[in-house]
């Protein structure tokens, strides 16, 4: 069965599951995702806990009989297993397609992966595990939806602030869940149950972004000029390598330049969506993208790519004032402003 992570809490008011598998990269979504299930599980009776975590040396008999073994003091048992990589291998995938089959009713397992993704998700073991749990699979808070879920956790502690105060707070700890979950538990304890002030919030909220040198793209496409600098001064300063950021750049560019030239010769833009392999949140981005973004401007941006390539080897190019990390600023803030 699958749940939605706000209808977990709800499910486990009602009833407990033997199997529940969670899948997220948000570290502090999945860890309160399972949080839940112990405290279900405890209040069940579920008093012993195995923990596993899948490594290099991990045995998967290891699960089997954590799974067989009756408590020395009969109580009922939590299992906890742990994939990292998320790709159990092929021993894995068989153990956990039998364990689904086989779930001891004396048992609670939650299983915790990162997301899957598109391939992995196909895997047989992962259907196996969809059909005998309840799959709680946990998407990302995104920047557009950040100031809404710092808000929502600020009304779960009794305050409430304005929407300027919500994005400050977002800006500062884009990319970084945990770090947003401190700064919020910090506000509680700095300040009275109400409304913050700007001014409450500025004083108090450090700047803890980590920035993703993939989601450069997502604010180039939405032509913001704002994060996007933000974005490019925080890779920078987290010493991020130049030429991966070049490649995210120009990799969009080079996507953007494929789409415009298709469109140019009358080919729908759902059939280009669909062989360039764009969907999701990424293909709601792209349409106005190209609307603001002219065909010559991607073209320019393509030989300015080249450029900037060039710089970061050392070859002397003279095109830009400032470093490579300047022009790579130029470049993306020419895309970005169509």
């Amino acid at each position: 069965m699958q749940l939605r992570l706000d209808a977990l809490d709800g499910h486990l008011r009602k009833s407990l599951a033997p199997l529940y598998v969670i899948t997220s990269d948000e570290h502090l979504l999945a860890l309160e995702a399972a949080d839940l299930i112990r405290r279900a599980a405890r209040a069940h009776g579920y008093s012993e806990r195995d923990v596993l975590t899948v490594e290099r040396s991990f045995k998967w008999g290891e699960l089997l009989a954590a799974n067989q073994a009756r408590s020395l003091f009969g109580d009922k048992k939590l299992i906890e297993l742990r994939i990292p990589t998320g790709k159990p291998g092929k021993d894995g995938g068989a153990a956990l397609q039998n364990y689904a089959k086989d779930l001891n009713p004396d048992n609670v397992t939650i299983i915790t992966l990162p997301k899957l993704d598109w391939a992995t998700q196909k895997a047989a073991w992962v259907s196996a595990l969809q059909q005998a749990s309840v799959y709680v699979d946990i998407a990302p808070v995104e920047r557009a939806l950040l100031p809404n879920w710092i808000g929502a956790r600020l009304a779960a502690q009794g305050q409430l602030a304005d929407r300027p105060s919500l994005d400050f707070i977002a800006d500062r700890v884009e990319g970084n869940l945990l770090a947003a979950h401190q700064e919020i538990l910090k506000l509680g304890l700095l300040h009275e149950p109400g409304k913050l002030s700007y001014e409450q919030v500025q004083d108090a909220v450090l700047n803890v972004a980590r920035y993703d040198v993939f989601k450069l793209s997502e604010a180039m496409l939405a032509g913001d000029p704002a994060r996007l600098v933000r974005m490019l001064e925080g890779l920078r300063g987290e010493g991020e390598a130049l030429p991966l950021v070049l490649w995210a750049i120009a990799e969009e560019i080079r996507t953007l330049l494929k789409l415009k030239t298709g469109l140019a010769q009358g080919r729908p833009l759902g059939v280009l969506l669909k062989e360039f392999r764009i969907w999701g949140p990424r293909e709601r981005m792209i349409e106005p993208a190209l609307r603001r973004i002219s065909l010559p401007v991607l073209e320019l941006a393509m030989r300015q790519a080249s450029q900037v390539d060039r710089m970061i080897k050392g070859l002397g190019v003279k095109a830009y004032a400032g470093d490579a990390w300047d022009a790579m600023l130029q470049l993306a803030l020419k895309v970005a402003r169509g």
